[in-house]
């Protein structure tokens, strides 16, 4: 009972789960997730079972699906299996088994939490688990986040387990008589965890006979440290970043006061993935350098004149399309443009514009701008290239890539949209019919 009570207390004190959620729980086959199974049906969760088979062990693996599945009958949990080509997969995609099978399983789950409704799926990493990810990660450059170990929760993964040591899970096994299969991977130094926890912690054992315990408060001595960090970069970043739509603008000034602190700076930057490498660049061109752009998997940055503007990728949208005479709204992405005839009411919002009705050659069209792209800007009368007059405005590369153009059926540019109507359309004395186009 004494097992049971501490998991119940656990799991309470890290608000893993709710009693009215239904649980996916990952079951191998293996002492921890047949025990997880066991405790989980005792403590009365409304759960399912879920069991990977990768084909990666022959007959083994089919005995390990047979075992699993014969458990949750007994259990009385609905049972899932799903078969991987694990192989191939690993090959297709350049991973190791490892990542190809972790790749593979958290997909399927993703799939079965959806098709029954379920809230969270629970693995069954113990404490040793936890010990071995901290020390594993002291051979990766990881930082000290990766120093924290194993999360008992991070959305929608939960490792009820993690208050459990190996050798209690051992223990409670032979308990309840639960049973289980190993897994003779397990057992071979050919993969670095196993190292570390056939080889390497026995040594400090030798050292230290409470190493685990001694480790638990040192990781907790790390989440200290690395949540006190956090507080600290998160207060200079909210300082400092200044949200806008779509976007981010940081000023290169208040940037400046940080940008030698490559720890700092990197912790800045670190939710918007960009490696130590990109920001060294980023340290080597800030005060000399304009225009530069510097990229992330996920984050575009660009150092500018006084800012850097930081945005999330996207695919450019190539925009073509035809307005006809008559249509009076047109949607544009998340945008629209209304289209209506009557009177002039002026006003000096970019977001519309008023032009005569009667030089316009239907269908026009929106489009993107384009290198060698020239119109006469408002208040003018000669051409200008749309490259200069971006330049002029200081409009930045960002923001170009978004600019979309209302062009006559004449090829003429009619509305660079939201900055600036051509001249030859602006209203007059001699208009007859007026034009109102509201872009929003």
């Amino acid at each position: 009972m004494a097992t049971i009570n501490k998991l119940k207390s656990f799991i309470k004190e890290e608000h893993l789960l709710d009693a009215s959620d239904k649980i996916l729980l990952a079951v191998s086959g293996g002492k921890d997730s047949m025990l997880m199974a066991c405790l989980f049906h005792d403590l009365g969760y409304n759960c399912i079972i879920a069991h990977c088979n990768f084909n990666l062990r022959g007959a083994e693996s089919d005995l390990d699906e047979a075992l699993v599945r014969d458990y949750a009958a007994e259990l009385g949990y609905p049972f899932f299996v799903k078969h991987f080509e694990t192989e191939a997969y690993a090959k297709k995609h350049k991973e190791s088994i490892q990542m190809a099978a972790r790749s593979l399983r958290y997909a399927w789950f993703e799939e079965l939490m959806r098709e029954e409704a379920c809230q969270v799926v629970c693995v069954a990493q113990h404490l040793n688990d936890h010990i071995e990810t901290a020390l594993l990660n002291l051979t990766r450059s990881t930082g000290l986040q990766g120093l924290l170990g194993i999360a008992p929760k991070r959305d929608p993964i939960v490792r009820p387990l993690r208050c459990l040591t190996a050798e209690e899970v051992e223990k409670t096994v032979s308990e309840y008589n639960v049973p289980y299969r190993d897994d003779q991977s397990n057992f071979s130094t050919k993969y670095a965890r196993n190292k570390v926890r056939l080889s390497i912690i026995p040594k400090f054992k030798e050292i230290q006979p409470d190493f685990e315990s001694i480790m638990v408060q040192n990781i907790k001595h790390f989440e200290d440290s690395y949540l006190f960090i956090k507080r600290q970069v998160d207060a200079i970043r909210s300082q400092i970043f200044q949200e806008e739509t779509a976007r981010t603008v940081i000023v290169k000034d208040a940037l400046g006061n940080y940008i030698n602190d490559s720890y700092l700076l990197f912790e800045l930057f670190k939710p918007y993935g960009f490696n130590r490498e990109i920001l060294i660049d980023l340290q080597d061109c800030f005060m000399r350098g304009m225009g530069q752009l510097f990229e992330s998997p996920s984050h575009e940055l660009l150092l500018d004149r006084d800012t850097l503007i930081l945005q999330a990728k996207d695919s450019d949208v190539e925009l073509d399309i035809k307005i006809e005479k008559g249509d009076t709204s047109i949607q544009i992405g998340n945008a629209s443009l209304t289209c209506s005839i009557g009177e002039v009411e002026f006003s000096k919002e970019s977001d519309r514009v008023h032009i005569d009705a009667d030089l316009l050659v239907y269908p026009l069209t929106i489009r993107n701008w384009q290198s060698g792209d020239v119109f006469v800007p408002f208040g003018m009368k000669g051409r200008k290239k749309l490259s200069d007059f971006f330049i002029q405005q200081k409009i930045d590369r960002f923001e170009k890539k978004r600019i979309a153009l209302l062009v006559n059926g004449n090829a003429e540019i009619i509305w660079v949209i939201n900055h600036r109507l051509d001249n030859r359309y602006k209203v007059t004395e001699n208009t007859k019919k007026v034009l109102t186009l509201v872009f929003k």
